[in-house]
């Protein structure tokens, strides 16, 4: 089955302009064929949307021709899968007019599960989080002797999960001997589930309560999971008794998660809690020269206050719309504007002016 996607790559890749076919059909990650169902996935939505509109009846047709079946592509989205990377380079603006994208592969170590991309380096701090933000470097820093446990809480795309693997890279950059695990509650519950399945459960308790730091994103997804809390606190118990570091975050303080039990809660309580709050204008406009340093994306005053004047508090759906002006100009060929950003936004951005 993967060899017809190979030719339908092929296929494409003949058809398609070289640019074209590594912004939109590279990214694109094949996972399976059932029956006539294809699944592929990319790496984010702007990725998902455009290729439905302008490539999705093509790859179908071209599939169907080389496969003699009849087949139906869905796209789902999948962050880990390869991202792109918007370029521009004197070298390379002499060899072609148009800005080359190349690709971003985001890595993650395959013992501890933590995202090597999320450092402190990369965290932009302010106001809204800089109390989460010195909390989370002093439990880097000493490991199990300041704040234990630590837990964070605040809203969807406010950067729980980047300074949650930023404490797991300080760490193993200064302890290489150092056991830690990065784990989402469903993640952990999932493992949970499979180990009762195949009476594994001795196996699945020694791997939790033998490691140094514990890092766990989204507690609140074991609410109203009977076995999973009673797990997860015997876990805790173990690895608070034995002096270990435990890191939590969650999308609501303790006492608001709703069917969390209350020997949880309190143990939550036991450390330090420290919020994350929806960041300023200027703590957006920071974010977003960030981003655009990362990506080579060349980003002028007005368009990053534009930006950062947008509705949304969520991190991540900032970057979005800084992808989305990028790529514009780099397909384009055009430099970014105050009217190009407006008009490229206004199906999906909202203006707090209005």
């Amino acid at each position: 089955m993967h060899n017809i996607w190979q030719e339908t790559l092929d296929k494409l890749e003949k058809e398609v302009s070289p640019q074209n076919f590594t912004t939109w059909i590279k990214p694109l990650h094949f996972v399976d064929i059932n029956n006539d169902q294809v699944t592929l996935e990319v790496p984010n939505r702007f990725i998902k949307d455009w290729l439905r509109d302008n490539y999705l009846k093509s790859i179908e047709n071209i599939m169907s021709e080389i496969g003699t079946v009849n087949y139906r592509i869905n796209i789902h989205i999948n962050a880990k899968a390869t991202t792109t990377n918007f370029k521009k380079t004197e070298t390379e603006n002499k060899k072609n007019p148009k800005t080359v994208i190349q690709e971003r592969v985001e890595t993650f170590d395959s013992l501890s599960n933590i995202n090597t991309k999320y450092t402190f380096d990369s965290f932009v701090s302010g106001t809204s989080n800089q109390f989460a933000h010195a909390a989370a470097m002093a439990v880097a820093n000493n490991p199990a002797t300041t704040y234990n446990p630590l837990f964070i809480y605040g809203g969807v795309g406010l950067g729980k999960t980047h300074i949650v693997h930023a404490i797991g890279n300080e760490i193993l950059s200064k302890n290489k001997g150092m056991k830690i695990r990065y784990y989402s509650s469903e993640k952990f519950t999932n493992e949970l589930i499979n180990s009762l399945r195949h009476a594994k459960m001795d196996e699945f308790r020694n791997k939790f309560r033998s490691i140094d730091v514990l890092l766990i994103d989204d507690i609140q997804f074991i609410a109203g999971k009977k076995s999973t809390q009673e797990e997860f606190f015997h876990t805790f118990n173990a690895l608070y008794e034995s002096h270990k570091q435990i890191v939590v975050t969650s999308d609501k303080f303790p006492k608001e998660i709703p069917d969390l039990e209350e020997r949880l809660r309190s143990r939550f309580e036991w450390g330090l809690i420290a919020d994350i709050q929806a960041p300023d204008v200027e703590t957006k406009q920071a974010i977003l020269k960030m981003k655009a340093d990362q990506n080579n994306i060349i980003l002028p005053e007005d368009v990053s206050f534009f930006l950062a004047n947008s509705i949304t508090s969520n991190v991540r759906e900032l970057e979005g719309y800084l992808i989305r002006v990028g790529a514009y100009a780099s397909l384009t060929s055009t430099p970014i504007s105050l009217d190009m950003a407006k008009n490229i936004l206004k199906n999906i951005i909202i203006e707090q002016s209005r």
